[in-house]
């Protein structure tokens, strides 16, 4: 199963860290030039001409890369019947390997509706017009995971600077959790990643997670919504590791839509997810202490992951996306 966080309100350590190099309050958006943002939004507006209106008779619809995503096609099954059944149109489950082509998708305009993960959720907003409008939540109305450092049981790793000189796995770079959020609040936990300890990439959360336990590296950055409901598929022994610091919460996966579908289907699409009962499916039995999808916007709720990115030099273009 799988355990969601509270959302925090602040995020103190990140604020205190981007407090130098706050973005300016009226910022802009970084949209690729094929999109416009006349409200401001920061997200794609849709197009003005009503002939480029999508209104596909199939919808294909796609959760992030996390894990197998053979598994989460069947878990996925009752909330797509629920889609189908509010929209009147065919769903289909696209089975995406990585974040990049998942992003690629909805540019090409394959991917209607998807789930992006935390870091590459401005990139399918600036790259493929994503419109993030949804995630899961619990009824009081919270949200979120928390980056976790984990390590062997008997590691010698005790606090954050103990990392130095050791093999630490990062996931990938454009990984908010596995990448950027370390680089932006390592260092005045007393280690720089790649001055103090030389970064390995595992490609995964759970490459990274298994790879601690394995001893292939002495710790790893890693999201606990991953980490969670790795343990409790059985897939490592949480008396194996341990817990060297955590974050406060981040938000989770966004869930977006494609800016070019009709008014009418994005309004169905959003009924869809709004009313979606949790309970007593494989969706809710997966995700526990969700019982919602609860609406967001890209502008405010992702403020903190475009500071942690803007921190990192992070800029999203296709060279950028291509570098995951």
């Amino acid at each position: 199963m799988h355990k969601q966080t509270a959302y925090g309100t602040t995020l103190l350590a990140v604020i205190a860290f981007a407090a130098g190099a706050a973005m300016a309050q009226d910022e802009t958006a970084a949209l690729d030039s094929q999109y416009t943002d006349a409200d401001g939004d920061l997200v794609a507006d849709a197009p003005t001409d009503p002939s480029l209106l999508k209104d596909p008779d199939t919808l294909v619809f796609a959760y992030t890369p996390v894990e197998d995503p053979a598994i989460y096609e069947d878990i996925w099954n009752p909330f797509i019947e629920h889609l189908e059944e509010v929209t009147g149109k065919d769903v289909q489950f696209f089975a995406v390997q990585s974040n990049s082509a998942e992003v690629e998708a909805m540019r090409s305009g394959r991917l209607h509706i998807a789930g992006f993960s935390t870091g590459p959720t401005p990139f399918a907003v600036n790259l493929a017009g994503a419109v993030p409008f949804a995630i899961m939540g619990g009824d009081d109305g919270q949200f979120g995971y928390k980056l976790q450092i984990y390590t062997q049981a008997d590691s010698d790793i005790k606090e954050v600077p103990d990392m130095a000189g050791k093999r630490i796995a990062h996931t990938s770079p454009t990984s908010n959790s596995g990448n950027l959020a370390p680089r932006a609040l390592f260092p005045d936990l007393g280690v720089v990643p790649d001055q103090d300890y030389e970064v390995s990439y595992s490609g995964s959360h759970d490459q990274s997670m298994l790879g601690v336990v394995a001893g292939d590296y002495d710790a790893a950055p890693v999201a606990s919504e991953v980490v969670d409901r790795m343990a409790e598929r059985g897939l490592y022994d949480p008396a194996d590791v341990r817990i060297v610091w955590e974050s406060d919460p981040f938000p989770t996966t966004s869930y977006a839509y494609a800016h070019d579908l009709t008014p009418e289907l994005k309004e169905k699409i959003e009924e869809a997810f709004f009313t979606f009962e949790f309970a007593g499916t494989a969706l809710g039995d997966e995700f526990t202490g969700v019982s919602k999808f609860i609406p967001i916007t890209y502008k405010d709720q992702w403020k903190v992951i475009r500071q942690i990115q803007k921190a990192n030099g992070v800029e999203y273009t296709p060279e950028g996306l291509a570098a995951e």
